[in-house]
């Protein structure tokens, strides 16, 4: 169930990716005219969402559900902070793009909620492969 959700939430994303490209493409087509600052933002932000859409296609292709209980909250934990980190990503190269044009920690809570996610994904896994010894 949660591969599957992961799968078709990372295929979203990447829908959602390139329909921010063709926004950028077709809201700024004269790139040397904004500041460069502001073309940094955007392409970072950008980029943000395709990063979080490997990582969604990756544990869809590859996502294995645990048996033990406590391992298996760890995944799922991670995995909905996995999501919310996405959105936020979306919301921050939004929010951070078209309505302020400067940074915000929005991005940033959403890389550190990506962070926090694959760790608790990458615990399950280590405490696995330890008691398999």
């Amino acid at each position: 169930m949660i591969k599957k959700l992961h799968l078709v939430f990372g295929i979203l994303l990447f829908i959602v990716f390139v329909i921010t490209g063709r926004f950028m493409r077709l809201d700024f087509p004269d790139k040397e005219i904004i500041p460069q600052e502001l073309r940094i933002l955007m392409r970072s932000r950008h980029i943000y969402i395709l990063f979080s859409c490997c990582i969604h296609i990756l544990l869809g292709v590859y996502f294995q559900t645990f048996s033990k209980a406590w391992r298996k909250y760890l995944q799922i934990f991670g995995s909905f902070q996995l999501m919310i980190a996405s959105v936020l990503l979306i919301y921050g190269f939004v929010f951070e793009t078209y309505q302020i044009q400067h940074f915000s920690d929005i991005s940033r809570n959403g890389i550190y909620l990506t962070l926090s996610g694959t760790l608790f994904n990458l615990f399950a896994s280590i405490y696995s492969k330890i008691e398999k010894i």
